[in-house]
């Protein structure tokens, strides 16, 4: 029978594991893209290529070689070494670095496959220590074969529990799978819109440093020509109408490649484990005595179309970036089912998440709503106002008009938002909710709160409210409850964590 430490068929004599050497072909392909955009820009120019292009493609050719050349070393000089207690790293030829990290310190092991990666069968294997900081959180095995880091990761894990009682799987232990239907909540996100403007402007530069002006080319002359042949309100509107479309198309693109092949399952060890992606391929491990709480997330209009997004709430992610790239539990799918999940995978009774009986906040923190939606419905309507002061009447009457439609509107999200506050404690669980354009409501385990955070801005000392914020080493290390009284607000972080702001609240005698 094999140990637990067996040494990986691509070790070395002295037992030394390396990366594939398919990772050759990996670093040579970055090489095409130069090449590629070269080949683009003597199609556009009909084959005429001036001292300019030469220059910028030999320059973009140089640089990609230059990083191709680190892959290949990194190839070259990338060690690893997986004993009873320890993995150690090494790598690094005029700059050597060697790790060692105790085995019993890994928090998890996550496997992510680019997609040149993929073409080649490799995947790269990360090591996470749950340190907050990029730079000492873990270490990367970036080109490996997927069986070896699947063996690997099995291995790790394996040495890390030995000797402790971990709870098994269930017999069907897949919590959550893709349901093809949540496709229409694709399309419901603002990114999509925001991405067409960066494609806009990334493309625009590319052509401009290959001495290609967008601005002379057909297809772009043309459009140009048929706008000023309609008038201006019309082409506006196709033009808006035209964004919002592909926005919702590279949307729907973004959520494909997210979350194709998506899967939840809780394994043995009690480890849920999330899988995703089309091209780029992503396998999360959570621990579960690390999952601190959760996060139901329903941003507009996702909320709107009755979606909900599901969030982990847990140490051993990494540093912010990374936690937000590895906390999501759910893709954006039915409300009903992100609390289903939610309950499947921290089983304390449904309703967790849920924020019907949470304790309402005082009017004032509405009336700060309202005055915060007014402010805004002025100052955007202040822009054509402003301008037509120079530009004409018209200009005007638009930003009157502006003020008039947006009133109401941000009145209504204000009061939204007022409807959404809410906190409470569930059992081991504090429970706040908030939001106006995106409402979030978190269950984060009282045990899990190491601190206090108490703010309060010159608007909110004047309406006597202040904002708690419960720090805790996993999620995102602050969850607040917005705009409660002095005396609410400290009631309830004392009852929280009975003792723990004690120390810091100064009780005034009673004269009486």
């Amino acid at each position: 029978m094999t140990s637990d430490t067996t040494v990986p068929s691509s070790a070395t004599d002295q037992g030394w594991g390396k990366l594939n050497s398919r990772l050759l072909l990996v670093n040579l392909s970055f090489l095409g893209a130069p090449v590629g955009m070269f080949l683009a820009s003597l199609v556009l120019t009909g084959g005429e290529a001036n001292l300019q292009v030469i220059i910028t493609s030999a320059s973009l050719f140089v640089t990609f070689l230059i990083i191709s050349g680190i892959g290949l070393m990194r190839l070259f000089t990338t060690r690893y070494l997986l004993t009873e207690d320890r993995l150690e790293f090494r790598s690094g030829l005029l700059f050597r670095s060697r790790r060692s990290i105790p085995v019993g310190r890994i928090r998890g092991v996550d496997l992510t496959a680019k997609p040149f990666h993929r073409i080649f069968g490799l995947t790269t294997l990360r090591i996470d220590t749950g340190e907050q900081s990029s730079s000492v959180g873990g270490c990367t095995l970036d080109g490996i074969s997927k069986a070896e880091a699947h063996e690997l990761s099995r291995r790790i894990i394996a040495l890390r529990d030995a000797g402790r009682i971990r709870p098994a799987a269930d017999d069907d232990s897949v919590i959550c799978r893709l349901d093809w239907s949540w496709l229409r909540y694709g399309p419901l996100t603002v990114w999509g819109v925001g991405g067409v403007f960066i494609a806009a402007g990334s493309t625009y530069r590319v052509l401009n440093d290959l001495n290609v002006n967008p601005l002379e080319l057909g297809v772009v002359k043309d459009l140009e020509r048929r706008f000023g042949s309609v008038p201006l309100w019309y082409g506006i509107l196709v033009t808006v109408l035209v964004i919002v479309v592909l926005g919702m198309l590279g949307s729907t693109a973004t959520f494909i490649e997210n979350w194709a092949g998506y899967e939840l399952r809780r394994e043995d060890g009690g480890i849920l484990r999330i899988r995703r992606g089309l091209l780029a391929t992503r396998s999360v491990s959570i621990e579960e005595h690390h999952l601190r709480g959760l996060e139901l997330v329903e941003p507009i209009p996702l909320r709107w179309a009755g979606g909900a997004k599901l969030n982990a709430v847990a140490t051993g992610l990494g540093g912010e970036d990374e936690n937000r790239s590895r906390r999501a539990l759910t893709s954006p799918t039915p409300r009903a089912e992100a609390l289903r999940v939610a309950a499947e995978a921290l089983p304390v009774g449904p309703g967790l998440i849920e924020r019907g009986d949470l304790l309402g906040h005082p009017r004032a923190a509405l009336r700060r709503r309202v005055n915060r939606a007014l402010i805004w419905a002025v100052l955007i309507a202040a822009v054509p106002f402003g301008l037509g002061l120079w530009l004409g009447t018209g200009f005007i009457v638009a930003g009157v008009i502006t003020g008039v439609v947006l009133v109401p509107i941000l009145v209504a999200f204000a009061f939204n938002a007022y409807r959404t506050l809410g906190h409470g404690l569930r059992g081991r669980y504090l429970v706040a909710s908030s939001g106006a354009f995106a409402h979030r409501t978190v269950a984060l385990q009282r045990e899990a709160i190491i601190g206090w955070k108490i703010s309060r801005t010159a608007f909110q000392r004047r309406a006597g409210l202040l904002t708690v914020g419960a720090t805790t080493a996993a999620g995102e290390g602050v969850y607040r409850v917005h705009d409660v009284t002095e005396g609410q607000g400290i009631a309830f972080a004392e009852t929280a964590v009975p003792g723990l702001l004690a120390p810091f609240i100064e009780r005034v005698p009673d004269r009486g």
